[in-house]
């Protein structure tokens, strides 16, 4: 690939990588360029390190042929099982363990070699096959994600010549860096999502991060508590507090997420969560969705861990309906998106008012009386109480106790649920 090519890639790269072109499309047009001036790729694989709960990198690939394999792929810890042996097996932790950059082979040779997937590339017709790793410097690096790792192909009998290596020596890093680029801004997005809410942190990343700029929006709150968990944090080992939390936030912020609501805070071992929008009927009968889901996901979780002999429990679920605030809240250096107002304060005074009355559920008059005529009928009174702290008493609703007794035979709730 003569100089001027190398540069109008490289420019190429360069300007893709600013506006943001996706990771699996720059490989694919840095492997079809390359190709279109006579460096025969055959196979590109690029994968990076990340930031994420559950994951622990993204690939991207590229071939010449049709692929049942996807272009873009995560994959898990490779600290034990499997992919531990899998990846111990690998060129590139080979190149790590002995402080390579660079390693070149010669696919002819790939039977006398112990390397993971080496054998099965020459096997389908490659020839040469180059891998570079690539380390961020400290300032460069995000915790864990301080590699980028890629391997190249070609089915050429003749290999790479000097001067192809040449030009992917120049090239790669320059396309490393646009992909680093296109990840940093998916971590940032990730872990927003994760630790501020689905819409929280669009709004943020969106440029909403001044303090004290709210916006008053109409609402349905949700807030859940787990029911009896100090009694069952005492009872337990240290070591089995926090997997029994997260069985149980699981189910609760699943059921959330799918009936579309946002999950907004999680206080010890409560959620508070938020349904909006323009048709506040539909955001009430979308809580009325989470929480039936939430049972259902309780059901199954209590039962497989009954079966390990785990400790069980469930959840006092409060829904109210009010206009809050919801914005950055806080001091200039430490901020908070979220919701305020008296209507926060009411939805956990409700859901702790369960206790008391031995529901489950309990919904205000406000969320009760804004349901429609067929939601109403699922829901009934139980009684009229005084909130502590809050002035004026209030009718509260819970689900009739029938719908769960017939339920099972006849649907009619969850069909309305289903809308």
């Amino acid at each position: 690939m003569q100089l001027t090519s190398r540069l109008a890639l490289m420019n190429w790269l360069t300007g893709q990588g600013l506006t943001g072109l996706p990771e699996n499309e720059l490989l694919r047009g840095f492997c079809e360029r390359c190709c279109a001036e006579g460096l025969e790729l055959s196979r590109g694989l690029v994968v990076i390190d990340t930031l994420h709960p559950i994951y622990e990198g993204r690939g991207f690939r590229w071939s010449d042929r049709p692929s049942n394999e996807s272009d873009a792929f995560e994959y898990g810890s490779t600290a034990d099982g499997d992919a531990a042996k899998s990846w111990r097996r690998s060129v590139f932790f080979h190149m790590l363990e002995n402080g390579h950059d660079e390693m070149v082979i010669d696919l002819a040779e790939a039977p006398s070699m112990d390397f993971s997937q080496i054998g099965e590339l020459a096997e389908k017709g490659h020839k040469h096959y180059l891998a570079f790793v690539h380390r961020f410097g400290e300032n460069g690096a995000l915790g864990l994600m301080d590699c980028l790792y890629s391997c190249w192909t070609t089915r050429r009998e003749s290999g790479f010549s000097g001067l192809e290596l040449e030009a992917l020596r120049d090239l790669v890093p320059v396309l490393g860096l646009a992909i680093k680029s296109a990840q940093q801004v998916d971590i940032v997005r990730t872990l927003g999502r994760v630790y501020l809410g689905r819409d929280a942190s669009e709004q943020v990343l969106r440029g909403r991060i001044s303090r004290g700029v709210t916006e008053r929006i109409n609402a349905v709150l949700w807030y859940s508590d787990l029911r009896g968990s100090t009694g069952i944090s005492e009872s337990i080992g240290p070591d089995e507090i926090i997997p029994f939390l997260n069985d149980y936030a699981q189910t609760v912020i699943d059921a959330i997420h799918h009936a579309g609501g946002d999950v907004l805070k999680l206080i010890g071992d409560g959620v508070l969560a938020m349904f909006w929008g323009e048709d506040m009927a539909d955001a009430r009968r979308a809580a009325l969705r989470a929480e039936h889901l939430f049972r259902k996901n309780v059901a199954a979780l209590n039962k497989r861990r009954a079966a390990e002999g785990r400790p069980t429990t469930s959840a006092y679920v409060g829904l109210h309906v009010g206009q809050v605030f919801y914005g950055n809240i806080g001091s200039e250096d430490r901020l908070d998106f979220t919701v305020v107002g008296p209507t926060v304060n009411e939805v956990s005074r409700i859901a702790s008012m369960s206790r008391s009355v031995d529901r489950e559920l309990l919904a205000s008059s406000e969320f009760y009386g804004g349901l429609d005529a067929a939601g109403r009928r699922y829901l009934v009174s139980t009684g009229r109480y005084a909130l502590r702290g809050i002035g004026r008493a209030q009718d509260l609703y819970t689900l009739d106790p029938e719908v769960d007794a017939n339920e099972p035979v006849t649907g009619s709730y969850e069909r309305y649920l289903a809308g």
